[in-house]
């Protein structure tokens, strides 16, 4: 399973970072790696690495590319070398590589995208016989945005906006062709927060949608999204909090273009609330509302509606169940430990609800939190403007705590003894100062991280696990990590 990262996920990446910090002491860094091996790659500024797994054969691709050469790495299944293959930059270098798929002759391909996303070269590559050629795909003239893609089972898909349309389209590409669903909201009613009529054009565009990948932590600020989507098998799920009295959600069937709605309710309480959100996990939708007076939590299965379990907490309540202590950041600065309920539903009133699960093994760990921006300009009089130069700037509040729900979906204390495998990972990269370019990818119960270390000049592969450090286990902590239509293709040309 594939996902993406970056550093800037750190900032309110709620176990890594700033409770780490506060809370943990003793952290040791395995040396084991998996494998490694030299690699030149040039001008980093203009490289990326990406890492696959071919579903069916269990093989792994890894592609490193910089501004002369791609390299293609491929590994079986018990992740040893077993194909090596460069291959030179031709029209890629002015493009953006956002995915990639592996056909049935197990030939992995490349989507490079133009800069105003019109346009996509693919690059298939065969690395038996050390080739490669490049097709070109040109999105319909109608073509307004890319919201986003994902791979599956092999296959590489675009989620699309089509202008004037009140529609989405879903390009899906493989063995050199794509094939096209349209996902019609032409029928469906949205309505604001004012409970105003508005068209599905306007609510993705003032909320744009937003991508969950319930392979991490959801950074808060991904968590106070107000549309999100979420890739299930054969389902794009899209839920929307916009109007502060229900979740509205889509059921996007992929194979058959099939759009069904479900709406859920909100948590009811007579006291006006502001801050409302909803996260989508395991066929559940998990609802929070909040304002200085009141935490509303419930869980509803998703097929049917119905409510599973609801809480309710005052202001002068103890929640007994925190996994963590309150916490607040403003800006980049030190994280603060709120002491109490009060407090904590004081600094989340007025902010952007969110709330975000992570499901490992039997339990699911939840963040209940609140994330907002501000921004505003200041006069800066070291200039000859008499009235000085208007120099943007923005903050960022944060606000949060954790739980953990067991199988049953009760909250319990958390008492696990071991950090898990992504806590490990996260931690890892947060203080490893030579790793420039990296990827992740989950395999059944770990993590691959591959990386380029600029100090070695060597691409390295880690693996890391659930648990405390044991010798060579490639784990680096040592205590508890816990705080808190189809298509043909016509020959390339240039654009």
């Amino acid at each position: 399973m594939k996902f993406g990262i970056n550093f800037d996920d750190f900032r309110y990446m709620k176990k890594l970072l700033l409770l780490f910090l506060l809370f943990f002491k003793t952290v040791l860094f395995s040396q084991t790696v998996l494998n490694s091996l030299p690699l030149n790659l040039n001008f980093l500024g203009k490289t990326q690495i990406l890492s696959a797994e071919d579903e069916k054969t269990k093989d792994v691709y890894v592609f490193t590319w910089d501004n002369k050469n791609v390299n293609i790495l491929k590994y079986n299944s018990s992740l040893f070398l077993t194909n090596q293959f460069t291959d030179s930059i031709k029209h890629e270098t002015s493009r953006d590589l956002i995915g990639y798929s592996i056909s049935e002759s197990k030939k992995p391909s490349l989507y490079w995208s133009s800069r105003d996303y019109k346009n996509i070269l693919i690059t298939i590559y065969n690395p038996d016989d050390k080739t490669s050629e490049s097709l070109n795909f040109d999105f319909p003239k109608n073509h307004e945005y890319i919201i986003s893609t994902f791979q599956a089972d092999n296959s590489f898909y675009v989620l699309a906006k089509e202008k004037d349309f009140e529609h989405l389209l879903l390009y899906k590409f493989e063995d050199g062709k794509c094939d096209i669903k349209m996902f019609d909201f032409s029928s469906f009613v949205f309505k604001n927060e004012r409970n105003v009529q508005i068209s599905f054009n306007a609510l993705i565009k003032y909320f744009p949608i937003k991508k969950i990948d319930s392979n991490i932590y959801t950074p808060i600020e991904l968590a106070s999204s107000t549309s999100k989507m979420y890739v299930i098998q054969d389902h794009i799920i899209l839920t929307f909090d916009n109007t502060l009295i229900k979740t509205q959600a889509f059921d996007l069937n992929i194979k058959t273009g099939d759009v069904i709605e479900k709406t859920f309710d909100l948590p009811a309480q007579q006291t006006p609330f502001r801050a409302t959100n909803s996260f989508y996990s395991d066929n559940k939708l998990f609802q929070v509302k909040a304002n200085k007076e009141f935490l509303l939590f419930e869980i509803k299965d998703f097929d049917s509606g119905k409510g599973i379990k609801n809480y309710s907490f005052s202001k002068n309540d103890t929640i007994p169940f925190m996994g963590s202590p309150f916490i607040m950041q403003i800006d980049n600065n030190n994280p603060r430990q709120l002491k109490t309920t009060d407090k904590f539903l004081k600094n989340i009133n007025g902010l952007p609800a969110g709330i975000s699960v992570f499901k490992n093994n039997k339990n699911s760990f939840i963040t209940f939190s609140g994330f907002g921006e501000y921004a505003d300009f200041y006069f800066s009089f070291d200039s000859p403007d008499d009235f000085g130069t208007r120099v943007p700037y923005a903050l960022s509040k944060a606000v949060y705590f954790d739980s953990m729900l067991n199988e049953k979906l009760n909250f319990a204390k958390d008492n696990q003894t071991r950090p898990l495998a992504i806590d490990n990972l996260f931690y890892f990269l947060n203080n490893s100062k030579n790793i420039r370019l990296y990827d992740v990818l989950r395999l059944n119960n770990y993590y691959i991280l591959s990386y380029f270390d600029s100090s070695s000049q060597q691409f390295v592969m880690r693996r890391f696990t659930d648990g405390l450090m044991m010798e060579d286990n490639g784990n680096p902590i040592m205590n508890k990590a816990q705080f808190s239509k189809p298509f043909s293709f016509d020959s390339i040309k240039p654009n």
